[in-house]
């Protein structure tokens, strides 16, 4: 009686260990799922999917809007981003919090056209040029950003994806300081007694650059 216990285990062990040992072969032969690399290339931004997002704060609010990208380009080597430039056409600012229809609307786009803001009458465009990337955890993207023929380094967190068409660079939120390019228009820096009526120095901008070959 205790050999046929002992045989049935025996065979209970040999049947359990080739079944895990089929399973690990199967799990090892398995296919891996290939990561897509981007291609390397030098890519145009198509202006018209590509935007630029900005909002404003003030303390009884904040107004958000887009900028369009005139034009733009992208390098691309071994799968990274590795450059880049492009122009903002500052004419083309919008508002989008304020209903297009209200005359507030018009009126807002207009200040922020003049020389209070971006005076673009006199400065139509502004620039960014890719100076660094660096990766990591994020890709950190460097550049030099011209606003009103001021130019300043500004580093913002970024990522470069494959798309049925090329790529795409997304940039997430970052901050700017408006004062280092001379937007002056109540701050609190430059004007005394603006009480509750002054406007943060900062504003935000994120944006998403769609490209191809």
């Amino acid at each position: 009686m205790k050999k046929h216990i002992v045989s049935i285990l025996v065979l209970s062990i040999l049947f359990i260990s080739c079944k895990e040992k089929a399973k690990e072969e199967k799990t090892e032969t398995a296919p891996k799922a290939a990561i897509e690399q981007v291609a390397d290339a030098n890519y145009t931004a198509n202006t018209e999917t590509s935007v630029l997002n900005w909002k404003g704060f003030k303390p009884t609010g904040m107004h958000n809007g887009t900028v369009a990208i005139k034009t733009g380009s992208l390098k691309v080597n071994e799968g990274k981003l590795i450059g880049g430039d492009f122009v903002f056409d500052m004419s083309s600012i919008t508002v989008l919090d304020i209903p297009a229809e209200e005359d507030s609307n018009g009126k807002l786009k207009s200040h922020l056209e003049s020389k209070d803001f971006f005076d673009v009458a006199n400065n139509p465009t502004a620039t960014f040029v890719i100076t660094e990337v660096t990766e990591g955890e994020a890709t950190l993207v460097k550049g030099d950003l011209t606003i009103k023929g001021i130019t300043k380094s500004i580093e913002f967190p970024a990522s470069l994806t494959t798309t049925e068409t090329g790529v795409k660079l997304t940039g997430a939120t970052f901050k700017i300081d408006r004062t280092e390019f001379n937007i002056q228009y109540k701050s609190q820096k430059f004007f005394d007694n603006l009480k509750d009526k002054f406007i943060n120095d900062e504003f935000e901008i994120s944006f998403e650059v769609n490209a191809s070959k």
